[in-house]
């Protein structure tokens, strides 16, 4: 075993989800280190194995190599494991271009509705920003499906580009945001994929509570389910 996964809470970190869940649903060996947020923003204790002091961060034991982005640690990945792309060059270009534009957009959907896979929250209306991101998954995950046949985004096979959307699939629990048609299928069918599972469990499972996390993900809206009672 060579790679050391350095991921935050799987109650709340997106991003650590992301490459977790890459390694796990292609049998890849790994070393998990969770490491707990503390109350703030900066988590000063992470730049002890992370470079930007922020999680997921992979330390590979073979190379000496560190990667400490989410995407970065997907292509370092895919780099001993080509199947993690898609092997046809345009549904390998699709899902290189759609999991970049999750890496770097979908800003309304950060904000408004941070990840807590413990808790189902009443949404309400949502904003004119929040929307237009629904709209964006609506026609990037229908165009996936239509265009390459699913049942996975890019494809027959299970890839990064759908590792990537993982988090989505937990927030629209959470939220209850519907997606339509072929897009509320596939991200149905994303929710229930056995390694997305397995990291919902155990974050449903942890009983660490953090009050930055918490409030960002209420704003005051009302729980409807508290799935850790």
């Amino acid at each position: 075993m060579t790679y050391t996964l350095y991921v935050g809470n799987k109650r709340y970190s997106s991003w650590s989800m992301r490459p977790w869940v890459v390694l796990k649903a292609f049998n890849i060996p790994f070393e998990e280190k969770l490491q707990l947020f503390k109350p703030g923003v900066r988590q000063p204790d992470f730049l002890v194995f992370s470079p930007s002091g922020k999680v997921p961060c992979l330390h590979d034991s073979s190379t000496s190599i560190i990667i400490w982005d989410s995407l970065a640690i997907c292509e370092y990945i895919a780099e001993t494991n080509p199947s993690a792309w898609p092997a046809e060059a345009a549904a390998r270009a699709f899902a290189r271009c759609a999991s970049a534009e999750m890496h770097s957009g979908f800003s309304a959907i950060r904000d408004e509705c941070s990840m807590n896979v413990g808790l189902r929250i009443e949404l309400g209306t949502p904003s004119e920003a929040l929307q237009r991101d629904i709209d964006r998954f609506n026609a990037l995950f229908k165009e996936g499906i239509r265009k390459f046949g699913g049942p996975w985004l890019a494809g027959k096979e299970f890839t990064i580009v759908d590792a990537m959307f993982a988090p989505i699939a937990s927030r629209c629990k959470t939220y209850g945001i519907m997606l339509e048609g072929e897009a509320k299928e596939y991200i149905g069918r994303l929710f229930e994929h056995p390694a997305v599972q397995e990291w919902v469990r155990d974050g449903i499972s942890e009983t660490v509570r953090e009050p930055f996390h918490e409030e960002d993900c209420l704003r005051g809206r009302k729980v409807l389910q508290d799935l850790t009672q």
